[in-house]
């Protein structure tokens, strides 16, 4: 596979953040002797979503903007007891549908074990690690805190020979679980705290998803993380915030072993996007509790769910380019996101009518017999796009909103009496309305100006209301997903709560009589429209089918809870 080009890592102007302006000085002086090499080091325990798409952009990115263009997908798969290949291959799938190709740097942590055991062997000789037998908890106790320094382990004086017989018996098998660690020997009295005499190895029996049965003791990710980037020559391990304090560390293994290469670890602010959370603890929680349907689940800010939603791949890197790069934690507004996907889709959608919510409408003074194949624009704005014809009769369908009653002042839709434009075809005066024995309105009786066809009157009488329908006859049946923000608080659990308390119970609702025009009877999986006056809307590409077409909707025609959060700071 190729190499991923330049022009679409972003589809605006190339950043000039912090971390590209230290690479391009570094290019300068010749550092790396003028390699730019990166790489994405997701672990295989859960799905990507949109927080990683930020990271994603930015490494691969980054090597697209410099000769070579160099970024490795590396799995960091150290701990087997999380991971599986359903996760890795969904990771795949996620950065290739972003746009990126990481030909042939494709790697895992576990191709390394081997070098990686000997760099252990390595520090033992040195007198830099020791095994330790102190328990779990024990371990925990004697690092002591922020303000108490940390214990020594009685074990840590060892012999070097004592050491090195006791790894290899680790190795072998000859302990349980939690038995022995292996830990690096550094400072146990270092204000950081990943620098008291960390944990290096430690014993997990069970199989691994890429060496099988091979290994009954794995690193830890702090001494694997580094020396992959040394192995596979990285020059720019770029992190989240996070791992600032395990710099130091990251820069202990490299030095002590003295690698031939020596990456730079280069930290930035992680996206955090408001309601909603990131975390793949939390939204596995979510999957597993039955809370959502899957990690594929359109409300979840996974990508694959994103990508089931009907989200595109340039309005994610449209976003993650304009969010930008800093060293500076700060939450993003939802309706950022939003309004990316909905500049995207306002250009390429189709624009179509359906009906969500139907309410009958007869013309009365239409023949019954009649059908008018009218002329609709596939985009009002782009000619090119050219039309499709959609099928006008006596009986139509509106939405339920679209009429009432009594209605209030500068309400300009259909009322009794009242006359309003029916997209692409005529105007129409409300008579008469029908309503059941409940005194539900189920039918009203409506004329038209025939004169009017196209949507304007030959004496140039006005209306200030436009719907849209679908013609009884021809419509086809849906359902319909209506799909709103996960959550109800900007923050879940900022507050200590259980983030869970925050999820939105109209987060979905479902529409099962919807009426779409007739031009959708082959609507494909995966294809987005515009529903005019509604929103955009994508086939679902997992429960829709030809017989039973169900469409997600992905975004909102504007942003429906800015007024909502406007009104909650006001109060």
């Amino acid at each position: 596979m190729k190499a991923q080009s330049a022009n679409t890592t972003t589809e605006s102007t190339i950043q000039n953040d912090f971390i590209r302006q230290i690479i391009a000085e570094e290019v300068k002086t010749n550092k790396n002797e003028e390699q730019v090499v990166t790489r994405f080091p997701p672990e295989p325990n859960g799905y990507l979503h949109i927080g990683h798409a930020k990271s994603i952009c930015l490494n691969f990115g980054i090597a697209a903007e410099h000769e070579g263009r160099q970024c490795y997908l590396r799995f960091d798969d150290t701990n087997p007891s999380k991971e599986n290949l359903e996760y890795v291959e969904s990771i795949k799938t996620d950065v290739h549908w972003l746009g990126y190709d990481w030909g042939d740097r494709l790697r895992h942590s576990s191709d390394y074990f081997d070098q990686l055991y000997d760099y252990a062997i390595a520090l033992i000789k040195m007198n830099k690690a020791y095994v330790c037998s102190l328990t779990t908890e024990q371990i925990k106790e004697s690092r002591g805190t922020l303000r108490d320094q940390g214990k020594n382990s009685p074990y840590r004086d060892r012999s070097i020979s004592e050491n090195l017989d006791l790894f290899e018996r680790m190795k072998a098998g000859e302990f349980a679980d939690g038995e022995q660690v292996l830990r690096a020997k550094i400072d146990m009295a270092s204000p950081n705290l990943n620098m008291r005499d960390p944990i290096i190895y430690r014993i997990k029996k069970m199989p691994h998803q890429m060496t099988g049965e091979k290994w009954c003791i794995y690193p830890m990710y702090d001494f694997t993380h580094c020396l992959s980037d040394a192995i596979e020559g990285i020059t720019h391990s770029l992190c989240t915030l996070e791992f600032e304090d395990h710099r130091p560390l990251y820069d202990w293994i490299l030095d002590t072993l003295k690698t031939p290469r020596h990456p730079q670890q280069i930290e930035f602010a992680r996206l955090s996007l408001n309601y909603t959370v990131l975390s793949k603890r939390k939204l596995q929680e979510l999957v597993e509790n039955n809370l959502v349907s899957g990690w594929d689940d359109p409300r979840m800010p996974t990508l694959s769910g994103m990508r089931r939603r009907g989200y595109t791949s340039s309005a994610i890197r449209d976003f993650c380019d304009r969010i930008g790069v800093t060293r500076k934690n700060t939450q993003i507004e939802m309706g950022a996101l939003e309004n990316c996907i909905r500049k995207d889709l306002e250009a390429k959608t189709v624009r179509v009518m359906a009906v969500l919510k139907p309410l009958r409408v007869v013309i009365e003074n239409y023949s019954e017999d009649q059908v008018e194949q009218l002329d609709a624009p596939n985009h009002p704005d782009d000619a090119s796009m050219g039309t499709h014809q959609v099928p006008f009769s006596r009986v139509l369908y509106i939405e339920q909103e679209d009429f009432l009653e009594a209605p209030p002042k500068k309400f300009f839709r259909l009322a009794p009496g009242r006359e309003v434009r029916l997209r692409y075809a005529y105007f129409i005066t409300c008579q008469a309305v029908i309503k059941d024995e409940k005194g539900d309105i189920v039918e009203l009786r409506c004329t038209y100006d025939p004169e009017t066809r196209g949507g304007s009157a030959p004496d140039g009488r006005k209306v200030k209301g436009t719907l849209h329908w679908v013609s009884e006859s021809h419509a086809i049946k849906a359902e319909v997903r209506l799909y709103d923000r996960l959550f109800n608080h900007p923050n879940p659990g900022a507050d200590g709560s259980d983030f869970k308390a925050a999820l939105n119970p109209n987060s979905m609702e479902v529409l099962s009589d919807t009426l779409v025009e007739a031009s959708l009877a082959n609507a494909q999986a995966g294809v987005r429209y515009q529903f005019e006056r509604k929103g955009y809307f994508c086939v679902d590409p997992v429960d829709s089918s030809k017989e039973a077409l169900v469409f997600n909707r992905i975004v909102t025609l504007r942003d429906s809870w800015a007024k909502i959060e406007k009104a909650n700071k006001r109060a």
